[in-house]
């Protein structure tokens, strides 16, 4: 049976990054994709105006996406660089996820050194405990209970990890995809480090060649 997957990012490429190879290889089974910005990276730059770079950004996710098999994207536009864990928020989210009603959520790992990347963390767990019951009235949609929940690594690797996936198969599209943020790249080149990680994965865990490795936040409904 067909899975639906609801991949939530702080930044356009933060999704690429952590587990790119995961979706498409979820791609390839056919299941559904989704990816939500929480911000659009505006402020990567401190030569290119915001409004203009959130552009570029979001046209670069767009093009990565398309690498990586789907089109189905959601652009919250908060302030990059000042993600708030705020009310607004969690009811956006909350509706998200009921209407999205996804089997498998992905999200940035709680440890991760950067602000917006651990309070997307923050928002998307108790976005999840909300969407599951029925006492909100500002929540749209009906309740919704995810079985899985994945915490991936971005700029902080995991100190420690419960599930390995090997992605040795679709890497090629990975870093195909992670080639359409010129943007970030012409700044830093984490397209190398992010394979050298994800080749260091694959010889330490022996799953494969090249593994995305994450935190086990949910699986079955147990948090």
């Amino acid at each position: 049976m067909h899975k639906r997957v609801l991949v939530f990012a702080a930044h356009p490429d933060d999704d690429v990054i952590g587990c790119g190879g995961s979706l498409a290889k979820h791609i390839a089974k056919g299941n559904a994709v989704c990816v939500c910005y929480m911000t659009s990276g505006e402020s990567a730059s401190v030569d290119v105006p915001k409004r203009e770079l959130g552009r570029i950004r979001e046209r670069e996710a767009r093009n990565a996406a398309q690498v990586l098999g789907f089109r189905d994207l959601i652009f919250l536009r908060n302030p990059d660089g000042y993600l708030e864990y705020s009310k607004r928020n969690l009811v956006r989210l909350v509706g998200l996820i009921r209407k999205k009603r996804p089997n498998i959520v992905y999200v940035p790992h709680r440890l991760d050194n950067h602000r917006d990347h651990a309070v997307t963390f923050e928002l998307v767990c108790e976005s999840l405990r909300r969407a599951e019951v029925g006492l909100f009235q500002e929540c749209s949609g009906k309740q919704w209970s995810v079985d899985v929940v994945l915490a991936y690594e971005v700029w902080t690797p995991l100190p420690c990890f419960e599930y390995v996936e090997d992605v040795s198969d679709f890497v090629d599209m990975k870093f195909a995809a992670l080639e359409k943020h010129e943007s970030q790249l012409s700044i830093v080149q984490y397209d190398e480090a992010s394979r050298s990680l994800a080749r260091f994965r694959g010889a330490m865990t022996g799953k494969g060649k090249y593994c995305e490795v994450f935190n086990v936040q949910r699986m079955s409904g147990i948090l």
